[in-house]
């Protein structure tokens, strides 16, 4: 505190009574140090506010650094098994394309119109074959994504056992024709030994 703070407002001890211009001089000295204190009061006032600014504003720093950090911690966790499960997804719908796409090629070059005769047997094998291990990669691959989706993503492969059912008229022909051509031969052949033998027969009964 200035010197002039600890001097006395005004000077009233025993003796003489001071002048007018020493009362006005003490009047003005008191006016001065109250104003000088209403100043630091203020001063004062203004410092408490800015601590207590502070101090909220830390207080604020601390509850969202500490929220953030367990959401933070909490979500990468969340995260990255999300990006794991998803990642797999893709790896396996990838997998499920790459083998679509290959089973689709092999029965696209199914050409039943192509096949020789006498290949006939072993070309429809692998081609059953073809459509039986196409079934299967689809159900395999159907089950899997399936189980992952809200959704029924593929369709269920049918089980019906198409030998049960008799083919269309046009197969029918078709197949009718390729086997008359197969075993026409044969019954040609046949019909030559008979008439042969019956000639023979004849010729030793003269």
């Amino acid at each position: 505190m200035s010197e002039s703070m600890k001097e006395p407002f005004l000077d009233l001890s025993n003796g003489d009574p001071p002048s007018p211009d020493e009362l006005d001089s003490q009047v003005q000295r008191a006016q001065e140090q109250l104003l000088q204190l209403k100043r630091q009061q203020e001063a004062i006032e203004k410092q408490k506010r800015e601590l207590e600014e502070l101090s909220r504003k830390q207080e604020e720093l601390e509850q969202g650094r500490a929220e953030m950090i367990e959401k933070l911690s909490r979500s990468l966790v969340v995260i990255e098994r999300h990006t794991y499960e998803t990642e797999k997804r893709v790896e396996q719908l990838k997998s499920s394309s790459a083998a679509f796409t290959q089973h689709l090629h092999n029965l696209e070059r199914i050409s039943p119109k192509t096949w020789n005769n006498g290949d006939l047997h072993r070309e429809l094998s692998k081609a059953l074959s073809a459509v039986d291990d196409a079934r299967a990669e689809y159900s395999k691959s159907m089950t899997k994504i399936n189980a992952e989706s809200e959704a029924e993503v593929l369709d269920p492969v049918s089980t019906t056992d198409f030998s049960d059912y008799p083919a269309d008229d046009g197969h029918f022909v078709t197949w009718f024709k390729r086997g008359l051509a197969f075993t026409l031969p044969l019954i040609i052949f046949g019909l030559i030994v008979i008439a042969i033998l019956f000639v023979a027969h004849a010729a030793f009964a003269r």
